[in-house]
């Protein structure tokens, strides 16, 4: 243990490499090949004329030139495009074959890079595609989470490449019923971005098989290239990469940002990860016995404070919000990454695209670090000021702990409701801007927001289930934060395993468990919570006091309503120069009665609608109903509105 830390020290010091050349750069007269490879004794190019580890004849072993830095270098001066190649590294006595951890193309399972003319694989019209909120604030953004498979897959979806790029790339899409579908539906819904699932290179599905394979793709195998089982052949590394830029740009012509999953905090599997095979021990921390570290709870973690690590995490941002046109990176289990590397990616990424987002999870896990690092914890939120962090307290007060059964807010549990005041503001405890804070009460973990609040109130009818969906997303939708929904969410979305129980970890559980039944619309409970959101999202969208960015604005602005308020009623006060809104909450069982501010106030939000009109005026007294939510607006001539 003691030499592999002194091994350690020894890289850090003597063998960083400054360059963005690593990986294999082709033109169409040369391609250079450069690998980070301290340790090694010699290292080789093997070519080979497919992507699959079956055919085992190399067309060329060339030995490559050590350079600085611990680099090894090769440039063969030919067209290269479509030419496999891996890694020959020898050190110690002993080979092992790797493919490049910088692949930016891989052939069939990830075992093989390919040489790429990246621009071939650029759909008509990419030079022109751009991010269509390019202007806007972080608190701007509706985002939306999905699987690929999950918003194609089900029967009736009417998408015919169901569970690929091109299928979620279809348009206008309609269930054989006639409900909107995929990209059609999240337009109708009114949502900014879509954010997908993990959509590089995962090990856990063989892409040689049948490909309709379900994993939610939280074990990476290659960073830098696209996911095989969702291209229409994944023996065709080219392939992957035009049907995801397609899939990107469409989304962006419907005006639609693509948020991607990152997972940099652990690989798949330590011993087979090309980084590690070529340097072995660096990419991940390991305790004092020499173990690995397991705070992701996944077998590794990785060393993101080491620097070639560092590196390579932010080279890998930039290369996929640069080549691809990502707009914004979801880290997955950021807590486990220093925070000093996510701001770099962010500052780099921001130095040539400043309108991509950044947000994750910050859970304070176990770790085992070489040296005391700030890793990205929500405690550390302040010094990552372009960060935001999913916010677990306005999830668990809402809906109740994913730790256990319990009712929230919404089903009767008025414990926090002080602290849920707080949240709506989006400053809280770690959070003292509501850029930072992302406000959401289910996500592809744990119990669907619909499944958790049937655990908690069993006996609850249909009706008061969806009252208490309702109430949750307009506290997520009318809060100060990042609004952040679940895909199905709008439409009471259960996963139900096939003996009726409820599935809170469906991440293999297959399209049965898992995809999304957009016909069930022409329920009528569901139809009206499905309109309900589509009516939370526009009036958002209208109101700039609902998407502050600075805490001294949320002081001036916001304000407790705390007379009259009887348990389970929270009540707030918005005002600027150009209009006042009430806004309240009913968690109880019983309809309340509140006394308004003096003059006329328009309703525009009640227990069954979400309007940009106004529904009725009042004036002294409203009722709020059971598990509902109102918001009223100073009432203003039509014509002054």
């Amino acid at each position: 243990m003691s030499n592999l830390r002194e091994k350690i020290k020894r890289l850090e010091k003597n063998y960083y490499y400054t360059g963005r050349d690593l990986g294999a750069v082709w033109t169409k007269d040369k391609t250079t090949f450069k690998v980070w490879a301290p340790l090694a004794d010699s290292v080789f190019l093997r070519l080979y004329k497919t992507g699959d580890v079956e055919d085992k004849d190399a067309l060329e072993t060339l030995l490559m030139k050590e350079e600085e830095a611990g680099v090894y270098a090769l440039t063969i001066d030919d067209d290269l495009h479509g030419i496999y190649y891996t890694y020959l590294v020898e050190r110690d006595g002993e080979a092992v074959e790797a493919c490049d951890p910088y692949a930016r193309a891989v052939g069939v399972n990830g075992e093989r890079a390919m040489v790429i003319d990246l621009e071939s694989t650029n759909p008509e019209g990419w030079e022109e595609d751009m991010n269509p909120h390019v202007v806007d604030e972080i608190t701007d953004a509706v985002i939306y989470e999905g699987h690929i498979r999950d918003l194609t897959c089900a029967p009736e979806s009417g998408i015919f490449a169901k569970g690929k790029y091109l299928g979620l790339a279809e348009e206008d899409t309609v269930t054989f019923h006639g409900a909107t579908s995929g990209i059609n539906h999240m337009k109708e819904l009114g949502i900014t971005h879509l954010h997908i699932l993990p959509m590089y290179d995962f090990a856990s599905l063989d892409e040689k098989s049948d490909t309709s394979g379900y994993n939610w793709g939280y074990d990476p195998k290659n960073y830098n290239a696209p996911e095989g089982t969702y291209a229409t052949d994944a023996y065709d590394a080219a392939a992957r990469i035009a049907e995801l830029k397609q899939l990107i740009k469409t989304l962006h012509d419907n005006k639609i940002s693509v948020v991607m999953d990152v997972v940099y905090n652990h690989v798949a599997d330590a011993a087979e990860f090309s980084f590690n095979k070529i340097v072995p021990g660096y990419f991940v921390r390991t305790d004092k016995k020499g173990g690995l570290s397991k705070g992701s709870g996944c077998g590794n973690d990785t060393a993101s404070e080491r620097p070639m690590v560092s590196k390579f995490i932010v080279d890998s941002v930039l290369y996929w919000a640069t080549e691809y046109h990502i707009d914004g990176f979801r880290f997955d289990l950021a807590g486990l990454i220093d925070a000093n590397t996510i701001n770099e990616a962010i500052n780099r990424v921001k130095n040539v695209r400043p309108d991509v987002i950044f947000y994750g999870e910050g859970w304070d896990m176990p770790t085992h670090t070489d040296r005391n690092v700030a890793l990205a914890v929500q405690k550390n939120s302040d010094s990552m000021p372009e960060f935001a962090f999913f916010n677990d307290t306005v999830r668990d007060l809402l809906r109740g702990s994913v730790f256990d059964k319990k009712k929230g807010f919404v089903s009767g549990n008025f414990k926090g409701a002080g602290k849920l005041a707080k949240c709506f503001t989006g400053l809280y405890k770690w959070c003292d801007s509501p850029t930072r804070t992302v406000n959401y009460v289910s996500c592809h973990d744990n119990n669907t927001l619909h499944d958790r609040l049937r655990i908690a109130c069993p006996e609850a009818t249909g009706d008061e289930i969806a009252s208490m969906n309702k109430l949750a997303a307009a506290f997520v939708f009318l809060s100060q934060g990042v609004p952040f929904i679940q895909a199905g969410e709008e439409l009471m979305r259960s996963k139900r395993n096939p003996d009726g129980s409820f599935n809170e970890n469906s991440y293999n559980a297959g399209d049965e468990v898992n995809a999304i039944n957009y016909d069930v619309v022409r329920n009528e409970i569901i139809y009206n919570v499905y309109e309900y959101y589509k009516g939370l999202i526009a009036f958002r969208k209208a109101h700039r006091m609902l998407r502050l960015t600075d805490r001294y604005d949320v002081k001036r602005t916001i304000s407790r309503l705390r007379a009259g308020m009887g348990k389970g009623l929270l009540g707030f006060k918005l005002k600027d120069k150009e209009e006042e809104m009430l806004v309240y909450f009913n968690g109880s069982a019983e309809q309340r009665l509140i006394v308004l501010p003096s003059g006329e106030w328009d309703i525009y939000i009640d227990a069954d609608t979400a309007s940009l009109e106004p529904l009725r005026t009042t004036k002294a007294f409203a009722s709020i109903q059971p598990l509902s939510a109102l918001v009223l607006k100073r009432h203003r001539k039509a014509e002054d509105r």
